[in-house]
């Protein structure tokens, strides 16, 4: 459990980053966020269930790894 809650924390972190630099961004980055925004938020609700449910888990880790990827693209571009 401690690996996820790691893990949602350094996600919650680059994105708290990226929110940043965004305004300054393209259009194209912005839509791209909005995207990942709706992703997070289903994130979030899965990593709490998750403690309940471990059958999540392999679910979870896929939209995080997805998440993480987005991110890093979009942080790059900035």
């Amino acid at each position: 459990m401690a690996n996820a809650e790691k893990w949602a924390e350094d996600l919650k972190q680059l994105r708290d980053e990226i929110r940043l630099k965004l305004h300054l961004a393209s259009k194209d980055l912005q839509d791209e966020w909005d995207e990942l925004e709706d992703k997070w938020n289903r994130f979030e609700a899965e990593a709490n269930l998750s403690q309940s449910a471990e059958d999540i888990g392999e679910a979870l880790s896929k939209v995080g790894e997805e998440l993480t990827n987005a991110y890093k693209r979009i942080r790059d571009a900035l």
